[in-house]
């Protein structure tokens, strides 16, 4: 006998509780080292107990996973000094910051820097567009991604109305060039665009206005971006059609699951980065010089916080 079909209600509850639960989980993914790493390629068996217990789990050993071929890929950029720029660009609430936090969350910050920058200034505004993007670009052995990049132009800007059309153009006719340069520099980009639904968004801009943990990632220029989908819809249209270029070419995550889109986009960038492994030195912990004349000076109790827990 079929199961009865959910109430609108009951489909609700379901998927804040969902939401719930990856907030939840990601407070739990830098606890969770003793994850064992699960097979590559291997899925969630539907026997083996409750799907959503079983799919946390496989998404928590997967992660797990690839961020140990992450930390493989950053030791072969540091030893060969190779350079990489990812560009994470979608829309607001797609996910991206998500994603380069699971990306980062066991490198080293010296080596894989994240560039999120403001809004430009009165000064910025008067440079060379890309200016002040350059001053972000990796030196050797280094990987930046831009959480948003020089592709504000082609989105936000165009949309809202802060660059004029003569801007906008020349934009076009100077990005690819642009990052033709790069490319033959030696930096290898890899630009990403996180794809939502409508509805999707809608969904967790609602999650954002309910929860006072989350209230400080809707800005007023998200609420309006809201108004706008069908104008942004037709930029990023432009945009991809524009600037998709053999050297750089733009690579789409389907971003409604959030969970799926962290796991698939850390795969395809481990895909794209040839690295191998890197023979580290066998560590032998130094012992510890004791000198007979040495005595720890006391550390007065004033200075010490409240031992509340």
């Amino acid at each position: 006998m079929p199961s009865p079909t959910p109430s609108p209600e009951d489909a609700l509850f379901k998927r804040i509780h969902r939401e719930l639960v990856d907030d939840f989980d990601e407070e739990l993914e830098m606890e969770r080292d003793d994850w064992e790493p699960a097979e590559p390629g291997a899925v969630p068996s539907p026997r083996s107990g409750d799907q959503e217990t079983v799919a946390r789990k496989f998404y928590f050993t997967e992660l797990y996973r690839l961020q140990g071929e992450l930390v493989r890929m950053h030791d072969w950029v540091v030893e060969t000094g190779h350079r990489v720029v990812i560009l994470c660009e979608g829309r607001d609430a797609a996910g991206k910051g998500g994603v380069i936090k699971r990306i980062t969350q066991r490198l080293n910050p010296r080596v894989c820097r994240v560039a999120a920058l403001p809004a430009p200034t009165s000064r910025e505004k008067t440079q060379w567009y890309f200016q002040r993007y350059i001053a972000h670009l990796p030196a050797a052995g280094e990987i930046v991604l831009f959480d948003r990049s020089w592709y504000n132009r082609a989105g936000v800007e165009r949309v809202m109305g802060f660059c004029t059309d003569e801007e906008y153009e020349e934009f076009f006719r100077s990005v690819p060039e642009f990052e033709k340069m790069l490319v033959r520099s030696g930096i290898q980009l890899i630009k990403y665009w996180f794809s939502i639904s409508d509805e999707e968004q809608e969904f967790r801009f609602r999650s954002r206005i309910n929860d006072p943990l989350k209230q400080w990632k809707l800005s007023p220029m998200d609420l309006e971006s809201r108004k706008r989908w069908e104008l942004y819809t037709k930029a990023k249209e432009v945009m991809l059609q524009r600037t998709h270029i053999p050297e750089a070419p733009w690579w789409v995550v389907p971003a409604v699951d959030k969970k799926k889109a962290r796991l698939n986009c850390i795969h395809h960038l481990l895909s794209q980065v040839k690295y191998s492994e890197v023979e580290r030195e066998t560590i032998i912990l130094p012992q510890r010089e004791h000198h007979p004349d040495y005595t720890r000076a006391r550390i007065p109790e004033e200075i010490h916080i409240p031992q509340v827990y």
